[in-house]
């Protein structure tokens, strides 16, 4: 599960950055902050044994993919072994591999080859909570008197005034419905923040900590680098679990993020995990939801911390309904929603991760600007160089460096496979009677924010399935595949893989500006332009991105004549006049002199 908010948390580092600061700035160097990550999940990457289903081997084989496009770190996604509920974000064991991804040895020979390119390997960690079919889980509902009882959060039911029996609180599930599933035997529920099949586990409880802790140990020594900890802001719960505010009116189960979200206990946990880490030269990316007041997120992300958030643009086209409620997005939204976390996080020493896409998101070119053929490569090279030159660690989502657009809007609901698409579709059909109007609405939302978009295979060739697989994918292969795929674009000028490769290496080349320089919003109200400028008291560049379909003019506010232009996604940018014609989802970066 991803949203809103993530962190990014580093324990101290023997692994120094290669160059010195011109001008002395709040921001302290570090070479995560430096780096890029690049975004796996293993499904839908690359079958190397033809199942159908992509593989650690898989993943293997396009080592020198990653080190050509210029990444730094690569983030695995779950392979543990799982009932796949969840795609693998319901664990059944957090110390072995599941079998359709590969071996230990696979993972092993992964890491050998990442470290001998001098690339680093994160591994999601999922321990808010596990499966239902882990061997903790079974033990804490085979009895009462289990010693695994408390590993997970049990209660009993209320009542209402007709003696019906009723959940412990309102709190909703984010896959729908209650949070709270009942459990006959015992005559008591457990709760589940996702699926019913994803029990939380129980913080509080001693063993628990420790047993996190093992695990934690248990992939440091097989040489991984470090973790992204799932939705690791939820672990803390409000004592007594109290009933959430309504704030959908008519509902019967609400949001409890409120009593959940950087809970009581939060930052002492992640102490003892951060403790871990720096034993080993370790660190971690730390996925943290509804949280939207940054003086809540710097507790977790302050200099003393060394730890980074991400601005919580992903939702900002949610509806009052929730994510599959329409709602229009508009740019001062996004220019509120940057500038809050560029700025606050320079002044209070944090860092931003910056991230457009990831397995939960769909993708940027459908959703925030336009994947019609005429505008498609220029939109994906707007969108990255949007995100590449804020202040940040920046994550690329597999398949965004190549433009990767959603599924075909003629795709039927049988194409879906994503449990949350699922279930919000089974459920409003059971609400509303199956009302068409109602329907016709959520598949129109489904087209813009599934996850399956990000969970197409990854588009390799134009050979049979992309080159994906040589059976049939487990999620169909995006019907572009032919003319969008990684062979037409590598080493191919004006590609939308060579853009990303250029504007992550001149990241690198213009880091004290770009990387540890603080950060200005120009043209505030523009409605259509999104600039920005980025200096470090001697050098200033300025980025310009045109979020529409059509051409703008442009006053800039800063002097742009003696401008240099060190990345484009349009040739012969004409920067002479005091207004400049920015063409369909032109974008430049421009340094000054």
């Amino acid at each position: 599960m991803d949203s809103p908010s993530s962190s990014f948390t580093q324990a101290q580092s023997s692994v120094m950055p290669s160059a010195t600061q011109e001008v002395s700035t709040p921001v302290s160097e570090a070479w995560w902050k430096e780096a890029s990550v690049y975004q796996i999940y293993p499904s839908s990457f690359k079958d190397s044994n033809g199942d159908g289903i992509g593989d650690i081997p898989g993943v293997i084989e396009k080592l020198d993919y990653f080190k050509n496009l210029g990444v730094d770190i690569v983030w695995l996604c779950p392979v543990y072994p799982s009932p796949q509920v969840d795609m693998g974000y319901d664990v059944a064991d957090y110390c072995d591999i599941d079998p359709q991804y590969g071996t230990m040895a696979d993972v092993e020979r992964l890491i050998e080859g990442l470290h001998s390119r001098g690339l680093k390997l994160l591994m999601d960690l999922v321990v808010n909570h596990t499966s239902d079919q882990h061997k903790w889980f079974r033990e804490s509902k085979s009895s009462k008197d289990s010693p695994y009882r408390d590993w997970y959060i049990w209660r009993k039911p209320r009542y209402d005034e007709n003696g019906e029996r009723q959940p412990p609180n309102n709190w909703s599930s984010y896959f729908g419905g209650s949070a709270w599933e009942y459990d006959s035997a015992s005559d008591e529920y457990y709760l589940h923040l996702f699926a019913k099949e994803q029990p939380d586990l129980n913080w509080e409880h001693a063993p628990v900590r420790d047993a996190v802790h093992d695990i934690i140990r248990f992939w440091l020594d097989k040489g991984v680098d470090g973790f992204r900890m799932d939705v690791i802001n939820f672990i803390s719960k409000q004592d007594g679990l109290p009933d959430a505010t309504v704030k959908i009116p008519g509902a019967k189960f609400q949001w409890g993020d409120e009593h959940y979200a950087c809970g009581p206990r939060l930052h002492e946990y992640l102490q003892d995990i951060g403790k871990i880490l720096k034993e080993y030269n370790a660190f971690s990316v730390g996925e943290m939801p509804a949280v939207q007041d940054p003086k809540e997120v710097i507790k977790s992300v302050g200099e003393s911390r060394a730890a980074i958030s991400d601005a919580p643009s992903v939702d900002m086209d949610h509806g009052d309904g929730g994510k599959f409620s329409p709602h229009k997005w508009e740019m001062q939204d996004l220019k509120k929603i940057v500038n809050k976390w560029q700025t606050f996080m320079y002044k209070n020493k944090g860092w931003n991760a910056l991230y457009l896409e990831n397995h939960d998101q769909a993708r940027t070119v459908s959703r925030w600007a336009s994947d019609k053929p005429a505008y498609r490569a220029l939109s994906a090279k707007m969108l990255s160089t949007f995100l590449c030159f804020q202040s940040g660690t920046v994550f690329v989502y597999q398949g965004q460096e190549l433009g990767m657009a959603n599924m075909p809007a003629d795709w039927e609901m049988t194409e879906h496979r994503d449990l949350e698409t699922l279930n919000h579709w089974e459920e409003l059909k059971q609400t509303t009677g199956s009302d068409a109007a109602v329907l016709e609405i959520a598949r129109k939302e489904y087209q813009l924010k599934s996850r399956d978009h990000a969970r197409t295979p990854v588009q390799w060739d134009s050979s049979t399935n992309a080159g994906f697989s040589a059976a049939t994918p487990w999620i169909r292969v995006n019907d572009d595949y032919k003319e969008w795929n990684a062979a037409a674009q590598v080493a191919k000028p004006d590609s939308v893989f060579e853009h990303w490769k250029s504007a992550l290496a001149l990241r690198k080349e213009l880091k004290d500006i770009i990387v540890y320089g603080d950060f200005e919003l120009l043209d505030e109200e523009n409605d259509d332009v999104f600039a920005y400028a980025r200096s470090n008291g001697v050098q200033k560049v300025v980025v310009v991105c045109n979020f529409r379909d059509r051409e703008i003019p442009w006053s800039p506010p800063v002097d742009l004549h003696s401008g240099k232009v060190l990345l484009a996604n349009n040739p012969e940018v004409n920067l002479s006049q005091k207004t400049v014609n920015l063409r369909p989802f032109e974008a430049f970066v421009c340094q000054l002199h």
